[in-house]
């Protein structure tokens, strides 16, 4: 593989794809959700190659905005843009490109209140990086960013966005800052030094307590829906699996070590895949 495609998909995270199942879990409730377990095809791929594309571009944009702070924290010292093995102006066209690709699926596959709400799922993305700069809490304005694929697949799948589609949303914010402060929790000494805000900065020595909070708070959400649209056992069973995965992420986070923090990170994908499971095996076995 040529030299510089390595860096390409080292600046779009492809070669780390459990990033982008994050933001394709809380997607692929709500579509589930919205079709009542019998989601269109189309939809489907479309939204799923969508959340890798938008993903990707969103990376690339990151590392664009962070490209004179990552240099100064070991963990993203050798990103390409960073490393400075790809060019600036490179990583804005990689960008635009996916973030292209990813409309036009949209304008040919989906309907129009779909593409009016893409328009701000791109503004979402594009400017979450530079949050980070003077918003104390960017890891909400990230899960408003990661979970608008929930209101997109609800105008999708039913044409309109109804309040339990805000809801899911809310309570994928809720996700994200738990699971995002978890994230920064390993950087969080670089940060004080570059002058990056985080949650883990912002909650202090509280930063376990709330990151467990929050995942009380958006299973609680989820629960609430389950019952208001009649979701039986397995839904609930997913819920209580994720609420397990929860409490075992407070064993990793809570000495704040960075490894471990980050093992929690990554670990949130088996919560997102609990909750999806008990999502699909209510809808199966109604049939």
């Amino acid at each position: 593989m040529p030299e510089r495609l390595k860096h390409y998909i080292a600046l779009t995270r492809l070669n780390r794809p459990i990033g982008i199942l994050l933001l394709l879990w809380p997607t692929l409730w709500a579509i589930w959700i919205a079709s009542e377990g019998r989601p269109d095809t189309t939809i489907l791929v479309v939204f799923a190659v969508g959340t890798i594309l938008m993903r990707s571009a969103g990376c690339a944009i990151n590392d664009y905005a962070d490209r004179d702070f990552d240099a100064h924290v070991a963990r993203t010292a050798d990103r390409p843009l960073a490393a400075k093995k790809i060019s600036a102006t490179e990583a804005l066209v990689i960008a635009g490109v996916l973030a292209l690709i990813a409309f036009s699926l949209v304008v040919i596959f989906l309907n129009r209140l779909t593409l009016y709400l893409s328009f701000i799922a791109l503004f979402l993305a594009a400017s979450y990086p530079f949050t980070k700069r003077f918003f104390a809490m960017p890891q909400a304005y990230l899960g408003i960013a990661f979970g608008f694929g929930i209101p997109m697949a609800f105008a999708a799948e039913t044409g309109s966005v109804p309040m339990l589609a805000c809801w899911m949303l809310i309570a994928n914010v809720f996700w994200t800052i738990a699971y995002d402060t978890e994230y920064a929790m390993v950087d969080r000494d670089d940060d004080v030094k570059i002058g990056i805000k985080t949650t883990a900065l912002l909650f202090g020595k509280y930063d376990v307590a709330i990151v467990m909070f929050c995942y009380l708070v958006m299973l609680a959400i989820l629960a609430a829906i389950g019952k208001v649209i009649g979701l039986g056992w397995p839904y609930f069973s997913g819920l209580g699996i994720a609420c397990g995965i929860a409490l075992f992420h407070y064993t990793m986070i809570r000495n704040r070590d960075r490894e471990r923090c980050f093992k929690a990170f990554l670990h949130n994908n088996w919560l997102g895949f609990s909750v999806f499971c008990g999502v699909i095996f209510d809808y199966a076995l109604r049939t």
